[in-house]
């Protein structure tokens, strides 16, 4: 059997006007990932990605921490996030002020995960988005792939919060409130891995920092 590591992408730049960037922390984040994987010796045979920037951005660090090659990236629209903001928009059509305090911060996630709930229901349809259904098989298709095509190898998959708890949530047959749950839980930069057969994905670990895990490094724990 083989592995599939799926790695959330390193910290973006939450409240700038694109956060679609990783912060100096989120490249140095995928750096360290490399690195740990690098010093246990862990290569790869297949590599899938994301299209978005911080997808790549956060690939392309992991690669300078291994050291060396890896395998062409296959890049897929289905392991994009979400657009949280257009969610957002569907439910509160208003402007929301920068979320810069810890209220506004909490704030705005109570009403992330509103919108994701109402979205997952089919209650909204948030302007340029596909409904649930559409975005959960584009992660769904992804899985398949990699169980018919690699099963027995080391599958290396980085994407974002929405696509992995979705992807935790398919193969468990978890709820939506819980696979909500699982996408508010996901750390930067964090590591989840499935088991890889023919006839199954099967969780292995799940939201894991191993690689932060020391004095020099604990500080580097982000969620945005």
């Amino acid at each position: 059997m083989g592995t599939l590591y799926l790695v959330r992408h390193g910290q973006a730049s939450f409240g700038a006007d694109d956060y679609d960037q990783l912060s100096e922390r989120g490249q140095a984040q995928a750096l360290r990932l490399g690195e740990y994987w690098r010093e246990r010796g862990l290569t790869f045979d297949t590599v899938y990605a994301g299209t978005l920037k911080r997808h790549q951005q956060t690939l392309a660090g992991i690669v300078q921490g291994l050291g060396g090659a890896i395998p062409a990236t296959q890049s897929r629209p289905g392991l994009n996030e979400y657009d949280s903001e257009a969610l957002l928009r569907a439910i509160h059509p208003a402007p929301l002020p920068k979320p810069d305090t810890p209220e506004l911060y909490r704030h705005h996630f109570r009403l992330l995960c509103d919108a994701l709930a109402q979205w997952m229901g089919g209650t909204i349809s948030p302007e340029s988005m596909p409904d649930w259904n559409g975005f959960s098989d584009g992660v769904h298709q992804v899985l398949e792939e990699i169980r018919h095509e690699h099963s027995g190898q080391k599958v290396l998959l980085v994407s974002s919060g929405g696509p992995i708890s979705t992807a935790v949530g398919q193969v468990l047959g978890t709820s939506p409130e819980v696979t909500i749950a699982l996408n508010m839980r996901l750390r930067n930069i964090a590591v989840t891995e499935f088991t890889i057969s023919s006839k199954r994905l099967m969780l292995q670990t799940f939201n894991t920092l191993n690689h932060l895990d020391s004095p020099e490094h604990r500080s580097w724990i982000t969620s945005a």
